[in-house]
């Protein structure tokens, strides 16, 4: 397990956000990027390293504008540490957990994400 404060793992988060060209995230629509220490239990999987919850933009219509909350991708501490074994090692994983998060709020299911290296 690496050892690594909460704000150091943030600027992880934030340098991963930054390797998303800019045409991408100018086209990210309410959506917003946390990071929690762990998985929420009703998850099912301790070990899970992100989660997007939301409606991907794919799947939006006129309805989906009126009132919604934005979209959430989260990025979780815990299971990134432990499964690291190296701060470097960290935030490679980090950078590929939040592009591949930001590919579900673009539509893109996991079986096409694991088929580009990204899974």
């Amino acid at each position: 397990m690496v050892e690594m404060s909460r704000a150091e793992f943030e600027e992880a988060v934030s340098d991963g956000l930054d390797l998303v060209p800019p045409e991408l995230t100018a086209q990210m629509d309410n959506v917003v990027v946390l990071v929690e220490d762990e998985p929420p239990a009703d998850a099912g999987d301790p070990d899970l390293l992100g989660l997007y919850e939301g409606t991907p933009l794919t799947e939006r219509d006129s309805w989906w504008a009126a009132g919604s909350l934005p979209d959430r991708i989260t990025i979780f501490r815990g299971p990134t540490l432990r499964m690291c074994e190296s701060a470097e090692e960290v935030v490679e994983e980090v950078a590929v957990t939040v592009v591949h998060e930001i590919a579900h709020h673009f539509g893109i299911d996991d079986e096409r994400l694991h088929e580009l290296g990204w899974g």
